[in-house]
Parts: C-alpha cells; structure tokens; sequence
C-alpha cells in the first residue's frame, strides 16, 4: 500500500467515522442501538470504500464479462491485425459479422474451405447454390454432402471478405468452421505462444 497516496483517503473516512458516531451519540440513543447503527453504517463506508479503491478492477472484470456474453473473448481486432488467443478447448474462435449478422467461427488451417451449418445459412441469408450437384466432403464425423455457396459479406471489425466461398450442410452440426480459404485471403498469419495473429 502506498501510504502517501492513500492517507488522504484513510484520514477522510477515520473523520466520517467519528461524525457518524458523534451525531449517533448525540441522539442519545440506547448504547446498543447506537453501536448497531455504527456497525451498519461503518460497513456501508467500508463497501464504498472497498468499491471505490479496487474500480479499475472492477472494471476489467465487467469488460472480460461482456466479452465472454457477446462472444468477442479473446479476439482484439485493429486496423492492422487480428488476433485471436486460444481458448479452453484448445481452438481458435473468431466472432464475425455474416452479411451484417454476428457469428462464431472456428478457425481450422485443416479445414480447405469455409464451412457453414444450414441453420447458420438460412439465418444469414448465405447464397446457397441448392440445384448444383452436391459434394462429398471427408470430415472428422465421417463423410459428409454439403452445397456449395458464398458469403456476400464476411466482416471483422473494419475487414471485409466479399463473395467469400463456402460449404453448407445440415451435417456439420452447430459449428461453423473458417477454412485455409479463409486463411489464404490474409496476407499472412501465424500462431505464436497460443495466440494467432491473421493480417488482413
């Protein structure tokens, strides 16, 4: 504790702490009742102060909150690069904006391309080409069918993909998978001490 700058602090609430107990006790109330409501109102004091003193920290847990809510957790984005850190399940997440609509991505430099589930399809409005004839695709749940498509608009802060290609199928599940065309479209990218810098 710097004892310089936090005197002030300590000097102010040693007064506001005798004001209390003297106007208490000049109520001439039961010494009960008065020790009561100083105990009260010295724990009131001592939360403000508590809240007061620890608010930047605070402040960063509320960030690190509405981050993990919003599902931006671990990503920083800038004009000149993305960066996303590892998660606890061992991959990369990267929230994106879908033709103006927010989804969560799994980066997979084994995946070739993007891969999209059909509810996340219809959701975004992702062109779907549903009479060209389908694909088979190998995956880690076996063989799969998907459609080829394309994303108008794939944004992460001020990047953007447009006409991004795509793969759709109501067999990937709930996950939706950024491929090495995803990749590919960065001018280079790296994985470094558990976090993956992608530059646009």
């Amino acid at each position: 504790m710097n004892v310089m700058e936090d005197g002030p602090s300590l000097i102010w609430g040693a007064v506001c702490i005798i004001l209390l107990i003297s106007s208490l006790g000049a109520r001439r109330l039961p010494l009960g009742q008065v020790a009561k409501m100083a105990f009260t109102w010295i724990a009131i004091f001592a939360a403000l102060f508590a809240i007061f003193s620890f608010r930047f920290e605070f402040i960063q847990i509320w960030e690190r909150v509405k981050a993990d809510i919003s599902g931006v957790s671990g990503q920083s984005v800038t004009a000149e690069t993305i960066q996303v850190r590892r998660q606890d399940d061992g991959h990369y997440w990267l929230l994106v904006d879908i033709n103006d609509s927010p989804v969560r991505f799994m980066i997979d430099s084994g995946a070739t391309t993007t891969a999209v589930n059909a509810t996340t399809a219809r959701a975004t409005g992702i062109n779907v080409d549903s009479d060209g004839y389908p694909i088979i695709l190998s995956t880690a749940n076996g063989r799969v069918t998907a459609q080829r498509g394309n994303i108008s608009s794939l944004k992460i802060g001020s990047h953007e993909l447009q006409q991004h290609q795509v793969v759709v199928s109501d067999s990937f599940g709930d996950v939706n998978v950024l491929g090495m065309n995803f990749l590919d479209s960065m001018k280079r990218w790296k994985v470094e001490a558990n976090i993956m810098t992608l530059e646009p």
